[in-house]
């Protein structure tokens, strides 16, 4: 099985048990008398076969991701960090620099003028230097889990 293969059965796994989640909220309740829709011990002992599926396909794409060279220097448990942090710190930027640059209208001279207090146009070039670096980093490992065996 590829890395790739994997990924999306344990995306495949997360939405399941988030489905069983529903069904069992939505029967866990009923009417005294009535009977619930679905069987909740059949819908427990499912959860737990997908719980368990979900955790070999974690540990297996960990492991994968741990002895799989990304370049030189990096594995692929590395630039999955690095991606995710160039992600964070670009929604980090992008909302200051949403902040600094709200226009607020004025009706009169007399109402307070806000200016922004750090160059936007700064903050929007690294915001765009970071989405970009975010890009080549998601799509090498996309590359990657494609053509690399599950550990």
């Amino acid at each position: 099985m590829k890395l790739a293969e994997a990924l999306a059965e344990r995306s495949d796994c997360q939405v399941r048990i988030e489905e069983i989640r529903k069904r069992i909220v939505r029967s866990a309740r009923v009417q005294e008398g009535e009977q619930p829709a679905e069987n909740i011990s059949d819908l427990l002992a499912e959860s737990e076969r997908t719980f368990a599926r979900l955790l070999e396909l974690v540990r297996a794409i960990h492991r994968t991701n741990a002895r799989t060279a990304f370049d030189g220097s990096r594995t692929v448990a590395d630039a999955i960090a690095e991606r995710d942090l160039v992600g964070k710190r670009r929604e980090f930027l992008a909302a200051i620099a949403e902040a600094a640059s709200t226009r607020q209208d004025r009706y009169s001279k007399s109402e307070v003028k806000f200016v922004a207090a750090l160059s936007i146009a700064n903050v929007h070039a690294e915001v765009d230097r970071l989405a970009t670096r975010y890009r080549e980093l998601d799509t090498r490992l996309q590359e990657l889990s494609w053509n690399t065996e599950l550990a």
